[in-house]
């Protein structure tokens, strides 16, 4: 699947550092953000998916948590570089990510 792919690059490259390969907030830095990084595989994150399919990629766009993922990559000397989302990128994350979530 073409979108397994681009999605999974783009999730291990932005958001496993926090949310962990598993997306279960298992990656090094998922205890040194305040509150720590959720599971995204719990029950109530999938009733989230399933009652608001857009939850993931409104959570990039949005940025609910403000300075919170800038700052806790600043304090842990993780740098990203920056990156202007496509329309073809949010949909690859999305469905990778929805994929990932629901077979945990």
């Amino acid at each position: 699947m073409a979108f397994a792919e681009d999605g999974s690059t783009l999730y291990l490259e932005r958001c496993a550092v926090c949310h962990g390969a598993d997306a279960k907030g298992t990656g090094p830095l998922a205890q040194k953000s305040n509150p720590p990084t959720p599971d995204l595989t719990s029950a109530t994150f999938k009733a989230r998916l399933s009652d608001y399919p857009g939850v993931i990629v409104s959570s990039v766009i949005l940025r609910p948590n403000g300075n919170l993922i800038p700052k806790t990559l600043r304090e842990n000397g993780i740098t990203l570089p920056a990156h202007t989302w496509t329309d073809k990128e949010l949909r690859d994350l999305n469905e990778y990510m929805t994929h990932l979530i629901l077979k945990n």
